[in-house]
């Protein structure tokens, strides 16, 4: 069984629907999810934000944020979850805002990534440094590690 598979039956079985915002995956997220036959029942929306621009437009991300700390942060995946969940009457959102490469720099490496994961009971964030596996893999695992962070939500 795939992530995306354990995710629509968690989300099945606990009568959830869930959404999405991403930025360095984007659409990948998505796309895992859409791919599996019978998502419709558990996913309504995803949207890419990929510019800080989009971020606001879409999701409400206050533009201050991106002068004081940067797309790439656990602060801009908070708002960015938070939007998500406010704006698409699901019952969790995840976000996805990271450096998936060529490039990066000394504050903000290649493989940086930020999540938030958002419910009616508020928002968490994390950090995971996935390290300069190349811009594919960054990305292939940002994915993995979101639907982890739905699953996980759902079951607990």
């Amino acid at each position: 069984m795939t992530l995306a598979e354990a995710l629509l039956a968690k989300a099945r079985a606990a009568g959830k629907v869930v959404t999405t915002a991403e930025s360095c995956t984007g659409g990948l997220l998505a796309g895992a999810i859409t791919d599996v036959a019978g998502s419709s029942d558990i996913f309504t929306r995803g949207v890419v934000t990929y510019s800080n621009a989009a971020k606001t437009d879409l999701l409400g991300v206050d533009p201050a944020l991106f002068d004081s700390i940067g797309a790439v942060s656990e602060e801009v995946a908070e708002a960015m979850a938070r939007g998500a969940l406010e704006r698409s009457g699901a019952d969790i959102a995840v976000s996805v805002t990271g450096i998936a490469g060529p490039g990066g720099s000394e504050h903000k490496p290649e493989g940086r990534v930020c999540f938030g994961l958002a419910t009616a009971h508020g928002v968490t964030t994390e950090t995971v440094e996935f390290g300069a596996i190349g811009r594919a893999k960054v990305r292939a695992a940002s994915v993995d590690h979101a639907l982890r962070l739905l699953i996980g939500a759902l079951s607990g």
